[in-house]
């Protein structure tokens, strides 16, 4: 499945709502504001239900490629403000960064941003206002891959340290030791 071709869902369902919602310390609360105002982006805290890996779009693509071509697919992702949002394990985060500090390859993946326990990120709405006027960078940002249940697959660090290798691996040319065209995004 291309998930880039394949129609995504504009919206979060209840049961994703609601594992959304977990990340929060008032869960009820995030949930009478998204019955309020669907339209509006929310900050979430991570390391509870969820940590983030932040990547530039064009890596990001890639990786999320890799992940559904030959991995084991994705849980939830955002894109927002040039970026993609991967959605990983609580943990990962910081595992990953340790992973990437010893990974040969790892010069050749573009920065990420790990954002695990003590950090919180933006997540765009529950729901995709009609006709609104989202471009990359801009707006509220989108769903992806929407979350659909309450108990989302959500890779660990090494699935996707493996991803992000796999992807720098095919921006490399043949005699060259650095990626071609991931500044963008």
């Amino acid at each position: 499945m291309d998930i880039w071709t394949h129609q995504s869902v504009e919206y979060v369902t209840v049961a994703g709502e609601a594992w959304l919602a977990s990340a929060s310390e008032y869960p009820r609360s995030m949930r009478a504001l998204w019955e309020s105002r669907p339209w509006s982006p929310s900050v979430l805290p991570c390391g509870r239900a969820f940590d983030v890996i932040s990547m530039p779009s064009l890596f990001g693509r890639r990786v999320l490629d890799e992940l559904w071509a030959s991995g084991p697919g994705c849980g939830p992702v955002a894109a927002y403000r040039g970026r993609t949002l991967l959605f990983v394990r609580p943990g990962a985060a910081a595992r990953l960064r340790r992973l990437l500090a010893w990974e040969e390859w790892a010069r050749n993946v573009p920065p990420l941003l790990c954002h695990g326990g003590g950090d919180a990120v933006t997540v765009p709405p529950v729901q995709r206002m009609v006709n609104s006027p989202d471009s990359p960078g801009l707006g509220a940002g989108r769903w992806i891959v929407a979350p659909d249940s309450r108990e989302p697959w959500l890779p660990g660090a090494s699935v996707v340290l493996w991803a992000c290798v796999r992807a720098a691996r095919e921006l490399v040319p043949a005699g060259r030791a650095e990626p071609v065209g991931l500044t963008t995004g």
